[in-house]
């Protein structure tokens, strides 16, 4: 990008401004958030989202240089969105921003190809620290995670989790039967029909041999696709 500049909100922002796109379903956490990063000329917030869908979406067109985002954000979560960003496109930061410090999430966020990961109980003393550091393309994480556990998580994760054997769209699926979403609903938020819905709804069953919804939901829960 080194030359270019960008028009937003009526100025012009230069190759070297960061731009950044803040992912949380708490609105007075994006504020909070605003408010810390607010402090350096050279960052700005080019977009804002609500849900997890919502911020893909924000981030597939504003193409910014760091996305922070909730791990816990409804229809689609910081997982699902980091994988489909790196995938797509892996220049693009992530700083994956969240209340919960679990080795088991965080195994799942390094082998997707996240470099940063801050507890939200650091914040007032590590955002500006870790926006700083993906800003320059260096990993970030929250002090309790050593460099010896992340190495660790990297060469063990290799193995496959129940989780592998369905497709990007049947997690998008999972995630949001979990979350109590009707067929209707899914179908709406997808853009696909019922009848599609139940096929790949009837084919996770098979696939992950369960029952019920409730042992979907359970299913859901033990692989970090919702929190309990």
């Amino acid at each position: 990008m080194c030359g270019r500049y960008w028009r937003e909100r009526g100025g012009v922002v230069s190759s070297l401004t960061r731009r950044i796109v803040l992912a949380d379903d708490h609105e007075a956490i994006r504020l909070g958030v605003s408010s810390m990063l607010s402090s350096r000329p050279d960052w700005r917030i080019v977009g804002e989202a609500g849900n997890g869908r919502e911020a893909l979406d924000l981030i597939r067109s504003t193409q910014p240089d760091i996305a922070i985002l909730d791990y816990s954000l409804p229809e689609m979560n910081g997982l699902e969105i980091a994988r489909a960003v790196k995938r797509e496109m892996p220049r693009v930061e992530v700083l994956i921003f969240t209340m919960h410090d679990r080795e088991d999430v965080l195994a799942d966020l390094l082998t997707a190809g996240v470099r940063g990961y801050l507890l939200k109980s650091d914040a007032s003393r590590h955002l500006v620290a870790a926006v700083d550091a993906l800003a320059s393309r260096r990993p970030y994480f929250s002090a309790n995670i050593s460099q010896i556990l992340l190495d660790k998580f990297v060469e063990t994760v290799a193995k496959s989790g129940p989780t592998s054997v369905l497709t990007p769209r049947e997690r998008e699926i999972v995630q949001l039967i979990a979350e109590g979403r009707l067929n209707k609903e899914i179908a709406a938020i997808l853009d696909l029909s019922i009848k599609t819905i139940e096929t790949h709804r009837s084919t996770v069953m098979h696939k992950l041999h369960l029952n019920t919804t409730a042992d979907l939901v359970r299913f859901a829960v033990r692989n970090n696709i919702i929190e309990a």
